[in-house]
């Protein structure tokens, strides 16, 4: 595999940021990765663990003579980020994100690039429960989606350039406009992820279940809410604040199919219940078949794995 940034700048060092630097140094994909993180103590971290080549103590530094820089901090610091760092971005250069919204992204950071800089906004569909500069790992983003928003005067050559290390790193690449982009995900993370903060939410506060039962007897579809739920509550706290109108929309629609299955059930209609099933069942069969899970029992997880969304 040949270099394909001589310099990348990670803004921000968690999960993300940590696996495209273990995966860029895996494949030989960049001469140097340098990062800048705004926390003292994960910065210390970064480089205790030689997560980057360098570690600076400011982002304008970090991204001084980078060819890519990354933006890899939550959806709401996104404009403060660009506005500093913008003065200090080299002529040619690439600035990505990693977001899991879109619009808001471009909204805040587009109006702050330089002209000559390139920016192409991204969003890798890839991730853990787990955050900080340790939980990344090189197979992170393997097999996985990561979909690009260009915006229209995007350089061609400079998102050939993008999805080209986006494709060296393991994942499969796909543009999408920004707007769709946000709805599109709105329906396969963001509302699942609020749901399953709701229910684990419920668990809590059902007094006539004990805290204990609910750790002790946790079927497997609890289980997985509670996995789901323990994701950084800074990032989905950003998203869901600007995501707000594609989310509630399907939030609005999660609820009028729920009113469908709660008067199934009262009126015990199982034929209902056995036909909507059915229904969904088939888009679990979607995803394993187009590689996205596997039909390992126990959702392709052992005890302890690290498990990607």
């Amino acid at each position: 595999m040949s270099i394909i940034y001589d310099r990348v700048a990670l803004i921000g060092l968690g999960l993300i940021a940590g696996s495209m630097a273990h995966a860029m140094r895996e494949g030989g994909l960049a001469r140097e990765i340098v990062g800048h993180a705004r926390s003292a103590e994960t910065r210390r971290t970064a480089r205790e663990i030689g997560l980057c080549d360098q570690v600076f103590d400011s982002a304008a530094e970090a991204v001084a003579g980078a060819d890519l820089v990354v933006l890899a901090v939550p959806v709401g610091a996104m404009g403060d980020v660009a506005a500093e760092i913008a003065p200090h971005l080299k002529p040619g250069a690439t600035v990505t994100d990693v977001g899991s919204v879109k619009q808001a992204v471009i909204e805040a950071v587009a109006p702050h690039i330089p002209e000559g800089v390139h920016f192409i906004p991204g969003h890798p569909l890839a991730g853990t429960e787990h955050s900080g500069p340790r939980a990344g790992f090189a197979t992170l983003f393997l097999n996985r989606w990561w979909l690009l928003t260009p915006l229209p005067d995007s350089d061609p050559q400079a998102v050939a350039r993008l999805s080209q290390l986006v494709r060296a790193m393991g994942a499969k690449t796909d543009s999408m406009e920004p707007a769709h982009h946000d709805l599109v995900l709105a329906v396969t993370s963001h509302a699942p992820h609020l749901i399953a903060y709701t229910m684990v939410g419920v668990a809590d506060h059902l007094r006539r279940v004990t805290d204990e039962e609910v750790i002790q007897y946790s079927a497997a579809g609890f289980r997985d809410f509670t996995r789901i739920a323990a994701s950084d509550p800074t990032m989905w706290r950003d998203v869901f604040l600007h995501n707000k109108e594609a989310t509630l929309d399907i939030l609005g629609r999660f609820t009028e199919e729920l009113f469908v299955l709660q008067r199934a059930i009262r009126m015990g209609d199982g034929q209902q219940l056995h036909d909507y099933f059915t229904r969904t069942r088939a888009i679990r069969r979607g995803i394993i078949e187009a590689g996205q899970d596997t039909e390992a029992p126990d959702f392709g997880r052992t005890p302890g794995a690290a498990k990607a969304d």
